[in-house]
C-alpha cells in the first residue's frame, strides 16, 4: 500500500474517530501514524483504540505507528462560585493557594511552584493567552496582579507563565501512570509535554528504557535556549504550536518553527509540525487558503510529518481532513521549488563511515535514476539516516523488527516493510529485489541502491553500498 508522497500524516483519535470503521477510513485516506491523547479518555479507551489499529494493520499487512501523548503539568486556575467571572482592564485580581471557589477578586491556582517562581512585573496569561495579567506584588502564598487584557474567565482555564523557568517536572504523577499504561499497551512513541531543559528528556528516557521512541514536544520558548541539547537527547521532535503560540508572540512562531525543523533535520531526528493546521475543518468540509499554505510551508521547510489534532479527534469531517492534507502534501512535493529547497537545506554528513555510505547512496541513486534505496535495519538507525539525506527516490526500510517498522512510519520518504531476517549478503540482495517488486517500487530491469550494516544486526553499522538490478 504505497503512498504517493514522502512526508507523513499523523492523525489524532477521539470521539469523532473512535470506531474501527472510521480509523480504517482515516488510514485509507492517508494517515500513517495515529496519536492517542492521554489528556482525555481512560486507559481502557486508549487500549481499545490501539487494538483496533493493530488489527487493521495486520489486515492490510502494513505497519502503523502509534504515539501516546502525555498531558504534562497543566497549570490551571480553580473553579468559580458562579462558573465564570469577567475581568476588566485595570482591575486588581489575586491568585492564591486557597481551594475555595473563586470570585471576581481572586481564584486559586493548581501549582504552588508558580507563585515561588515569578516576581513583580512578570506577565501571566490565562485562557490560551486571551487574558493577560501583570504581577504587581508577590506575597507569601499569593500574587497580586493588575488586568492588562480582560475577558471572561471560567472554571479550570489554563495559566501560562511566559519567559519563566518553572521548577516543575515534565512528568506529573498522572503522566507516570499514563506512561506505564502506554508502554504496557505497546505504543511506538511517547510524546513528552512541557519540556523546558535536557534533564526533562533524560528523566523520561530512563523511565521508558527503550520500550518506545521519545518524541519531545517543543512548546515552551525557554526550551529554545537549549534546543540542540534537547533534540540530541530525543528520538523525534514535535513543533507544538498551541502552547508555543501562547507563550511566544505570534510573529515569533514561524521563525521558531523553522529553527526547530532545521535543528531536527541536521540532527537526523524526525520532526512533526502540529496544531491548528486545518483548524477550520473542525466544522466545515474545506480548509481556508491560509491553512493550505500553512501545511505546504511545513512541507517546504522539510518536516517529516504534519499532524491533525481536533480536526480528526472531534471534528465533523475527520476523513476529509486527512484526504485534503494528503493532497496538499503531494502537490507541494511535486513543485520544482520543493526539491530546490530540500537540496539547499540538506544536512551535512557527519564524519563517520555510516554517514559517508548513506550520503553516497543518495548521490548514486539520483545519478543512476534508481527506482529506490533499500535499507536493511534492525533498530532503524540505518533507515533514519537515509531519511535524513532526503533523497529524490523512495526509501524502503526493510526490518525483521515490527517495533522498528512501526516507528519508521514517522520518517520522511520511508516505506517500512516487515521482513524475515537475513543471514548472508546474497540473501539480502535477493530480498531487496523481491520486496521492491512486490511493493510496486520497481519493475524488472530497474536498479536499486542497497545499504546495510555488516555484521547483520549491529546497530548503526551502515557500511555496505551495492547497486543491483531488479529481476
Amino acid at each position: 500500500m504505497r503512498r504517493s508522497r514522502s512526508a507523513k500524516i499523523l492523525s489524532t483519535l477521539g470521539p469523532a474517530s473512535d470506531t474501527a470503521e472510521t480509523i480504517e477510513a482515516l488510514f485509507l485516506a492517508g494517515a500513517d501514524v495515529f496519536r492517542l491523547n492521554f489528556s482525555h479518555g481512560s486507559h481502557e479507551d486508549h487500549a481499545a483504540k490501539l487494538e483496533i489499529i493493530r488489527a487493521m494493520a495486520r489486515r492490510h499487512q502494513r505497519p502503523v505507528g502509534v504515539v501516546a501523548d502525555m498531558q504534562g503539568p497543566k497549570i490551571r486556575v480553580g473553579a468559580f462560585a458562579d462558573g465564570e467571572i469577567e475581568l476588566v482592564i485595570g482591575q486588581s485580581f489575586t491568585l492564591d493557594l486557597d481551594e475555595s471557589p473563586g470570585t471576581s477578586k481572586r481564584v486559586g491556582v493548581s501549582n504552588p511552584e508558580v507563585i515561588e517562581a515569578v516576581d513583580s512585573g512578570d506577565e501571566l496569561l490565562l485562557n490560551d493567552g486571551k487574558i493577560r495579567l501583570r504581577i504587581t506584588k508577590r506575597l507569601k502564598g499569593r500574587l497580586e496582579t493588575e488586568v492588562e487584557v480582560g475577558g471572561v474567565l471560567s472554571d479550570h482555564k489554563g495559566l501560562n507563565v511566559p519567559g519563566v523557568s518553572l521548577p516543575i517536572s515534565a512528568l506529573t504523577d498522572k503522566d507516570r501512570a499514563d506512561l506505564r499504561a502506554a508502554l504496557d499497551m505497546g505504543v511506538d512513541w511517547i510524546a513528552l509535554s512541557f519540556v523546558q531543559q535536557p534533564e526533562d528528556v533524560a528523566e523520561a528516557r530512563k523511565l521508558i528504557s527503550g520500550r518506545a521512541g521519545v518524541m519531545v514536544k517543543l512548546e515552551k520558548p525557554l526550551a529554545m535556549l537549549r534546543l540542540q541539547e534537547i533534540v540530541e537527547l530525543s528520538d523525534a521532535v514535535m513543533v507544538a504550536r498551541g502552547d508555543l503560540g501562547v507563550e511566544a508572540p505570534p510573529e515569533d512562531v514561524p521563525g521558531l518553527q523553522k529553527r526547530i525543523i532545521d535543528c531536527a533535520r541536521q540532527t537526523g531526528k524526525p520532526v512533526v509540525v502540529a496544531t491548528q493546521m486545518l483548524e477550520s475543518m473542525i466544522h466545515v468540509p474545506r480548509p481556508t487558503r491560509a491553512e493550505a499554505s500553512d501545511v505546504a510551508t511545513a512541507i517546504f521547510d522539510g518536516a517529516d510529518a504534519v499532524m491533525l489534532s481536533a480536526e480528526t479527534a472531534v471534528g465533523d469531517y475527520p476523513v476529509e481532513a486527512v484526504e485534503i492534507m494528503d493532497r496538499i502534501i503531494a502537490k507541494a512535493e511535486e513543485d520544482p521549488h520543493y526539491r530546490n529547497l530540500i537540496e539547499v537545506t540538506r544536512a551535512v554528513p557527519e564524519a563517520t563511515d555510516a554517514d559517508a555510505i548513506t550520503a553516497a547512496a543518495r548521490q548514486v541513486a539520483e545519478t543512476i535514476s534508481a527506482a529506490a534505496i533499500a535499507t536493511f535495519t534492525s533498530t532503524g538507525s540505518t533507515t533514519f539516516r537515509a531519511s535524513r539525506e532526503r533523497p529524490g527516490v523512495p526509501i524502503l526500510g526493510l526490518t525483521p523488527n515490527v517495533d522498528t517498522a512501526r516507528r519508521l512510519q514517522l520518517a520522511w520518504g520511508v516505506h517500512p516493510v516487515l521482513t524475515r531476517d537475513v543471514t548472508d549478503f546474497g540473501e539480502m540482495l535477493t530480498r531487496a529485489s523481491q520486496t521492491a517488486s512486490e511493493e510496486e517500487f520497481a519493475e524488472t530491469g530497474d536498479r536499486l541502491v542497497v545499504t546495510a550494516g555488516v555484521p547483520f544486526g549491529t546497530p548503526g553499522a551502515t557500511n555496505i553500498l551495492r547497486i543491483i538490478w531488479v529481476e
